[in-house]
């Protein structure tokens, strides 16, 4: 597929979404969906930042996904241990962060997530945050108890504060998300990088995540490029009335 002179995002977002419908859908354990939704991540990011996109955040598990069974819970965070603990991002020079509450993640979890972290932290090829125990709301009320404190230890005057300044205080302080992919045929953000979405282009789509592949992933950046992205102002002039 031909996506040669297209407007390219600079940072897409994506709501994992389908996995466990993709198993059942085969007659497997929801464990073998979020398996293959894993392996995907990796087919995903090597082809985005080959398009030339610069930072790629995959929402993975959400602050409310600890109210699915312990087994499944379990099964993916033994998932994300192995996957952060392995040296495949670092070998293709990926940088690794992580947006969300560390707690309650268990410490191994946190192990991991600080060594990918530091392994990574040089690396050019692009950036993926992974969102896990990530939850919009609870993003905005710890950044403003981050303002709070800072306040009443007078390292910030209340009178500056703007939006530039509150975003370094979220828990990465990214570019705005151009375009959020979800799969899974949802139609919700489910709250998703509430703060960062505000002007983004949202890309529906009804494949499963495991299925949602290169090929997919152009198709939502040609419907990417064809928008007329107006940030609040009028059309262009070129545009027909």
């Amino acid at each position: 597929m031909e996506i040669d002179n297209l407007n390219i995002p600079n940072h897409i977002a994506i709501i994992v979404d389908g996995n466990g419908r993709w198993a059942k859908k085969r007659g497997l354990s929801r464990s073998m969906g979020h398996k293959a939704g894993s392996d995907n991540i990796e087919v995903l990011a090597k082809h985005v930042f080959d398009r030339g996109i610069k930072i790629l955040s995959f929402f993975v598990f959400s602050t409310e996904n600890f109210k699915r069974s312990k087994e499944e819970v379990d099964y993916l965070m033994n998932l994300f241990i192995t996957k952060f603990n392995s040296n495949t991002f670092n070998k293709k020079n990926i940088k690794i962060i992580f947006s969300g509450r560390r707690e309650p993640l268990d410490k191994d979890v946190l192990n991991a997530i600080d060594s990918i972290t530091e392994k990574t932290k040089n690396n050019t090829g692009g950036i993926i945050n992974f969102c896990l125990n990530y939850g919009g709301h609870s993003e905005i009320i710890d950044a403003t108890k981050k303002i709070a404190e800072d306040y009443k230890n007078g390292k910030i005057d209340i009178d500056n504060l703007n939006e530039e300044i509150y975003q370094k205080y979220l828990y990465q302080d990214l570019p705005p998300i151009d375009l959020l992919i979800r799969t899974s045929g949802e139609y919700r953000i489910s709250n998703f990088m509430l703060w960062q979405l505000s002007y983004s282009e949202f890309y529906f789509t009804p494949i499963y995540f495991p299925d949602f592949k290169e090929k997919e992933l152009d198709e939502a950046i040609i419907e990417f490029s064809k928008r007329n992205r107006r940030f609040g102002g009028i059309k262009n002039e070129t545009e027909s009335n």
